[in-house]
């Protein structure tokens, strides 16, 4: 079983993460998302007036099912579009590259028919690598432990 320091980027101190339904769809659907990039988790918090960075002791956990998506391929790019239309998928944990704003706007303009998926990829090629963690349920918040948070 592996550790991991992983961080979440929000508007207070979050001792006690919770999967809370959201009225938006995400990357991997719903769940507390996380990053093992502090830099990433501080981009995050900085959308909010208060800014906090939480950071947390990540245990692998091998009785979870875990989709971990290594580099951008057409099956990650068909699971997001799948979560951000709302199907549910049957993992605890979810693990890839995020589709940023820049990202997420070209995959917009796939879902919608103003481009193709070879255009997709051309476009997607230049943007710089992000990460996330999405624990999707009860059971995969257990892996995470609160190590400590920090406003700035």
């Amino acid at each position: 079983m592996s550790k991991q320091i992983i961080y979440h980027g929000s508007y207070c101190k979050v001792e006690k993460p919770k999967i809370i339904e959201g009225k938006y769809n995400k990357d991997f659907g719903v769940g507390f998302y996380c990053t093992i990039l502090e830099e990433q988790a501080v981009k995050w918090a900085k959308k909010y007036e208060r800014h906090f960075l939480n950071k947390y002791e990540y245990n692998e956990n091998s009785n979870l099912k875990i989709k971990e998506f290594t580099v951008m391929t057409e099956e990650w790019l068909d699971f997001i579009i799948n979560c951000r239309s709302g199907k549910k998928h049957e993992y605890d944990i979810v693990i890839g590259a995020m589709a940023d704003d820049q990202v997420y706007n070209y995959i917009s303009a796939l879902m919608s028919g103003e481009i193709t998926r070879e255009a997709f990829w051309e476009l997607a090629k230049f943007n710089h690598p992000t990460h996330q963690i999405v624990f999707c349920n009860e059971k995969a918040l257990k892996s995470i432990n609160f190590i400590g948070s920090e406003e700035f």
